[in-house]
């Protein structure tokens, strides 16, 4: 029985523990990440997560381990459509597979720090003010209904603020220089194309985030499995780009199966007043869903 601090605490001591060992071992040097060494560290960071939701289970009870693992799947769908776009991102700045990785592993911290403060603020605002579940759920289904119908292929990333604010400060380098974000050309410092990158990919998590942390909020509001659920999503993003990078092609209904995932997410919000649906029903829609757009696309492209 680990108790509240102990979860906390347990939960600071694997991700401090993955993080020392990713960036101080694995990636001190840039490399490209193969296909075997992704799928590698997706599975990893499942397992830890499962651990987890064990260790939950045996401090809290099923249903609080429940809503964790429901909490996980809910973000891990979500961030498998944010890849899709994370792609174009990475093509229109013609980031090398050499340094992608060192975008992402800087675009996930700056994403871990921003969504302690969404979840936080998101929860205050629920438990303050209950009527504030229903705009995040009219939210969830309007997102839900707009992304069924909108093609990545129109995402522009010249037109991002983040980076239009970028180039007010600082003059952007046409040329990549290694892995540095910075350099100095002739006594000025210029920004490089891989800081831009990273600028424009945490500006989109930042939009990513006013749709995920209202969908987990949907399912609890509490603090401790909201936060930790999203960062062992979040913590495997970079392994899941390299994944679903080669796959892209292979899931073409799997922006319909999240877009299902997000309107359900809303009604379940929306209907709260008048029905509380069971976490472990969550759970089950969700994987079907999930389950039924992967398969629909592995049969359509056979």
């Amino acid at each position: 029985m680990l108790g509240e601090t102990g979860l906390w605490l347990l939960f600071g001591a694997i991700v401090v523990t993955v993080l020392s060992i990713d960036l101080g071992i694995l990636h001190k040097k840039a490399h490209a990440v193969s296909m075997k060494e992704a799928a590698f560290w997706t599975c990893a960071w499942f397992s830890l997560a499962m651990l987890f939701a064990g260790a939950i289970a045996l401090s809290s009870g099923r249903e609080r381990a429940l809503q964790f693992v429901t909490g996980y799947l809910l973000e891990e769908s979500l961030s498998a459509d944010n890849m899709f776009v994370f792609i174009i991102i990475f093509r229109y700045f013609a980031i090398p597979p050499l340094y992608q990785s060192r975008v992402l592993h800087w675009g996930i911290l700056g994403a871990i720090v921003m969504r302690f403060i969404f979840i936080f603020a998101g929860v205050s605002l629920i438990n303050a003010f209950h009527w504030m579940i229903y705009v995040f759920g009219g939210l969830l289904i309007y997102t839900g209904a707009k992304m069924a119908f909108q093609n990545e292929e129109h995402v522009d990333p010249s037109r991002n603020p983040a980076l239009k604010l970028l180039k007010r400060f600082f003059p952007l380098t046409q040329d990549h220089h290694d892995e540095k974000f910075f350099v100095s050309l002739n006594g000025v410092l210029h920004a490089t194309p891989l800081f831009a990158t990273l600028l424009v990919v945490e500006f989109s998590d930042l939009v990513f985030a006013l749709d995920s942390i209202p969908a987990i909020i949907a399912i609890t509001t509490d603090t401790l499995v909201v936060y930790t659920s999203n960062v062992f999503a979040i913590m495997g993003l970079r392994a899941l780009f390299f994944l679903l990078a080669n796959l892209v092609n292979m899931f073409r209904f799997l922006k319909i199966g999240i877009s299902l995932i997000l309107v359900f997410v809303g009604l379940k919000m929306l209907g709260s007043m008048f029905y509380h649906v069971p976490t472990g029903a969550s759970l089950g829609v969700i994987a079907a869903i999930l389950a039924s757009s992967v398969a629909a696309s592995l049969l359509a492209k056979k």
